[in-house]
């Protein structure tokens, strides 16, 4: 039986992270911009030390990941705080808890860096979603969360 274990993600691995964003959403995402902006971009990130892309891999394969921004803060004592956007397990290789522990995985990463909380919102209402995050760690109904767009 293959092992499934949770790392950081390496700078190469940005093809196989956006085809696993493939599995992100419903409907088709927004293109990703031309290679020279998107390999920019990602320089960007991987070589921010507040921003964490994990993923949970078998087998040489990322089948699971999420990305945590952690935001340096002024007040709880100048504790930072996180926010975790993105959770996203493969179609073939849900329900087996491996969301779950890429999840746990980074609230470890933010309690060890002195996060006094980490926030995580979704747009699905489904119960066996909000259940999912509920085991991995995050309480509902403690703040009421709002999002703003540009106008389009």
């Amino acid at each position: 039986m293959s092992e499934f274990h949770v790392r950081p993600i390496e700078k190469v691995e940005l093809p196989k992270l956006l085809d696993l964003y493939k599995h992100l959403f419903e409907k088709a995402d927004a293109p990703p911009p031309p290679d020279e902006q998107l390999a920019q971009l990602w320089d960007g990130i991987t070589t921010n030390p507040l921003l964490h892309y994990f993923v949970g891999e078998i087998d040489g394969q990322i089948v699971s990941s999420c990305t945590m921004a952690i935001i340096p803060n002024l007040t709880r004592g100048a504790r930072p705080y996180a926010l975790i956007e993105n959770v996203v397990t493969h179609r073939a290789h849900r329900k087996r808890g491996y969301g779950t522990q890429v999840l746990r995985h980074a609230l470890q990463v933010a309690w060890g860096n002195g996060c006094y909380k980490v926030m995580l919102l979704t747009g699905r209402k489904d119960e066996a979603t909000l259940r999912f995050y509920e085991r991995a760690g995050f309480k509902p109904g403690v703040k009421t969360g709002f999002i703003a767009y540009p106008e389009e």
